[in-house]
């Protein structure tokens, strides 16, 4: 069973924020809506998850932007590079997040395993709501009615 990563976005209030955050870094004419760089998107990282091969098993990086989970992206490869004080790890994703139903989360530094029991569904359509404001959405899971 695929074991997923979560990462606060910092920086970024929505996911619209981080699609044109990664245009912008990539200096690529583009569209935000897929933000294709031609480029793959590699999540960087001091220490390399000791349950990566778990994660290349169908596993997702959630993010949580101000307080919400609203998207993932599918984790393609997991690698160390580098030596010494130089060595790092990175995550590649697929280019496409995901979105999914709005699950709030506390503060946490760096990130954190996420059993696939504890993950918040993908949003389907528009009966799921999928354009509704993120603090709306804080709001209802807040007081248990989403």
């Amino acid at each position: 069973m695929a074991l997923h990563l979560i990462k606060l976005c910092v920086g970024c209030d929505t996911v619209e924020d981080l699609l044109a955050w990664r245009l912008a870094a990539a200096d690529a004419p583009g569209d935000v809506e897929s933000a294709t760089t031609g480029r793959p998107w590699i999540l960087r990282t001091r220490q390399t998850p000791k349950r990566a091969a778990e994660m290349l098993d169908g596993g997702s990086l959630y993010r949580v932007f101000k307080g919400l989970i609203l998207a993932r992206q599918p984790i393609v490869a997991v690698e160390t590079v580098g030596e010494g004080v130089a060595k790092r790890c990175e995550i590649t994703l697929a280019d496409r997040l995901i979105l999914t139903r709005p699950a709030p989360r506390r503060p946490f530094q760096g990130w954190r395993y996420l059993e696939p029991a504890d993950a918040p569904p993908d949003l389907a359509g528009a009966e799921d709501h999928e354009t509704i404001p993120a603090d709306l959405a804080r709001r209802l899971s807040e007081v248990g009615a989403w």
